[in-house]
């Protein structure tokens, strides 16, 4: 997929899924993968940015299988924005496909 088209709902995508479930950063990539090619270059500086924005809160999990986990939680803010982002998305979708199916043309 072009990498512009995916790169601004990719925030959408990451706050969906926080929804859903906390997630350290590495399970956030593979559970997105699934859909949508995503690396972690791609998705840290998007994780760091919803916490700075304070949509996300972070804290550390000791496993016992292995080192200490970073995991990501949206925040009632960030689900808001969820919400917020999901309505434009939707709206954004009708109008590109009312376009790419012609109906705009008359």
């Amino acid at each position: 997929m072009n990498t512009q088209l995916k790169k601004g709902v990719l925030e959408l995508c990451v706050l969906a899924t926080l929804c859903y479930k906390e997630c350290y950063g590495y399970e956030l990539v593979n559970l997105l993968s699934r859909g949508v090619e995503v690396t972690e270059g791609t998705i840290y500086p998007i994780l760091k940015r919803l916490r700075d924005d304070g949509y996300v809160t972070t804290y550390i999990s000791e496993e016992s299988d292995g080192p200490p986990r970073k995991y990501y939680q949206i925040t009632n803010s960030g689900r808001d924005t969820k919400t917020l982002l999901h309505e434009e998305w939707v709206q954004f979708n009708i109008a590109v496909n009312n376009i790419l199916d012609g109906e705009l043309n008359d």
